[in-house]
């Protein structure tokens, strides 16, 4: 972009401030991104493009040249077939001319006319044209990662501390980035609950989602401020947009300063009500950000970041040494662990699984389970050994209803009784909950209270299947209301399932880090509230500034109304007058 200042608009979905130079990520079996191009842009791009070419020539010759050097002459020649390819003018001259005609970006142009070449030659009935298909793919890849201004290094290996700016980040990307590389991060889509977003809370990590085409106007090394509050992407920010978030950040530093020192202190309301406050972790890793956070424990420990970015299955061995290795590092406070949420947008790389219409009501988390008794039985067991540590519980994901949970439970025991028959130790008073995350649960609240020790709301799945609302879809992200009338009933009526059942209820969705709905779920009667430890010590301050009374009469208030946003309102100004400066 040129040196003027220009502010692109998104979705705050991690707070906090961020200032530095743009890694744009763009994985390589993404589609390149596409972008209608005016006719004063095309020499531009055809520049673009021959520069793209010259580089990738001088990388196949380096690596050629270090092979070579390495394992032989003879070795290195496969690349001379590499070498041809961007050389070759017809599929140069062809690209050129799609260029002129269609008026798209050259990453775009160039990938589909290359793949149309690369498809044609896989189809002929010819060993060595076959075979040019697959250079022609991995050439491919190469010259547009040269497009796009990378240099094929991943999250993983960032060398200097950036922010990334991607068209999406999938639990994979963000399973395996560097953490202390990333200053924060930008992309063109997602939600407030799309994985990106949780994990930028988790890892206290400023974000910004829905800039719908960031990734393609920013270029390497430009010069960014990102607010993850308020959901802005300034590029070449003037003096004067730097000063005034200066002025910002100290204000910012001011409330940090108070919250670092409620650490070691309760998070009871003002009139003596304790509301037990845990944290959400996906790698043994953040157990760190809970001890540093203030928080009562691990609430969630979402084990499947465990399986993914992995050539294999974890076996039962593995999970159990970090299953005890997460138990041991946080006793004597409890972690709950929850078995595999695999599906919707989480998938294992290895797994082969046949696609589905629609992942997010298919085969995911307790169906997948109990699809392959074989990984769940590993990881089953693995927990129960974990267990004995002694504080250790564990829940089942997506639950929709008695036969589900007996299912699950049957597959429980047996893994019991070999562990018992191995000899194997294991704490035979394992606690074993499930998540409220279907509305059919909610609804059978109270027979499921009959055969669990807890329940914990996952409010982010409750809302999208409540409300029929894809929260990854930024499109429709206006509809996913998590004070909508509909919503708050649910979880009303699970809490009062559990109580008259004698059991205990948490939410660990991303509603118990809103600290402007703090006052809504103490209201409701909410056991526990479980966060991204970036967002404890706020909701620790909420709690600490309210008063039971007050959040019940806020429930009675909305119980009149109607509307979504007026339900927020009300909770707004509650939250407001008692801790205006967390809002801000």
């Amino acid at each position: 972009m040129s040196g003027q200042e220009i502010r692109l608009e998104g979705v705050g979905v991690a707070p906090g401030i961020a200032r530095g130079m743009v890694f744009i990520h763009h994985p390589d079996d993404e589609e390149p991104p596409k972008r209608r191009i005016d006719d004063f842009e095309i020499p531009g791009e055809i520049g673009r493009f021959e520069t793209a070419l010259i580089a990738t020539r001088a990388q196949i010759l380096e690596m050629q040249q270090r092979i070579a050097e390495a394992i032989g002459a003879k070795d290195a020649s496969i690349f001379d077939a590499h070498l041809l390819v961007v050389e070759d003018r017809t599929l140069i001259d062809e690209v050129l001319r799609t260029l002129e005609r269609d008026k798209f970006n050259i990453e775009f142009i160039f990938a589909q006319v290359a793949n149309r070449y690369a498809h044609t030659l896989s189809q002929i009935d010819d060993p060595y044209l076959r075979e040019r298909a697959f250079d022609i793919h991995d050439v491919t890849r190469r010259v547009i990662r040269n497009l796009l201004g990378q240099t094929g290094q991943s999250l993983t290996h960032l060398d200097s501390p950036q922010v990334v700016v991607a068209h999406n980040l999938t639990p994979s990307d963000t399973a395996m980035l560097n953490r202390q590389m990333v200053l924060g991060f930008a992309t063109d889509i997602g939600s407030r609950t799309s994985h990106t977003a949780i994990m930028a809370r988790s890892l206290n990590i400023p974000a910004v989602v829905g800039l719908k085409d960031a990734s393609t106007r920013l270029k390497p090394g430009d010069h960014v401020l990102l607010d993850g509050t308020n959901g802005y992407l300034f590029v070449n920010p003037t003096d004067q947009t730097l000063w005034e978030y200066g002025e910002v950040e100290v204000r910012l530093e001011q409330v940090e300063e108070v919250l670092t020192g409620l650490r070691d202190t309760e998070s009871t309301t003002a009139d003596g009500r304790h509301v037990i406050l845990s944290a959400n972790i996906e790698l043994p890793e953040d157990v760190e950000l809970v001890k540093g956070a203030g928080a009562e424990g691990i609430g969630l420990y979402r084990t499947e970041f465990f399986f993914l970015n992995k050539n294999e299955l974890p076996d039962e061995q593995e999970q159990y040494r970090v299953y005890r290795q997460v138990a041991e590092a946080i006793y004597p406070q409890s972690v709950i662990i929850r078995t595999l949420d695999l599906g919707g947008d989480k998938f294992l790389s290895h797994a082969h699984l046949p696609a589905e219409i629609n992942p997010f009501l298919g085969c995911r988390a307790i169906r997948f389970c109990l699809d392959r008794p074989d990984i769940f039985k590993a990881q089953l067991r693995a927990i129960l050994r974990a267990s004995a540590v002694g504080n250790v519980r564990m829940m089942y994901p997506m639950i929709s209803g008695l036969p589900e949970l007996r299912q699950a439970n049957e597959v429980l025991d047996a893994c019991r009784q070999e562990l018992r028959a191995e000899g194997v130790t294991f704490d035979e008073n394992l606690e074993v909950g499930i998540m409220i995350e279907v509305p059919s649960a909610a609804l059978a609240a109270d027979a499921l209270a009959k055969e669990v020790e807890f329940f914990s709301i996952g409010t982010n799945d409750l809302i999208q299947y409540t409300i029929a609302v894809d929260r990854v879809n930024e499109r429709i992200a206006h509809l996913y209301e998590p004070t909508h009338p509909a919503i708050v009933r649910l979880i009303e009526l699970t809490v009062q399932a559990a109580h008259s059942n004698g059991i205990w209820v948490g939410v660990c969705g991303e509603m118990a880090g809103e600290i402007s709905l703090t006052p809504l779920l103490v209201g409701l009667g909410v056991d526990e509230l479980s966060a991204s430890p970036g967002l404890v010590p706020r909701v620790k301050k909420a709690v600490q500034t309210l008063s039971t009374k007050e959040c019940l009469r806020l429930v009675e208030d909305i119980r009149s109304l109607n509307s979504a946003s007026e339900i927020l309102k009300r909770c707004e100004d509650v939250a407001r007058r008692h801790y205006a400066e967390l809002l801000s």
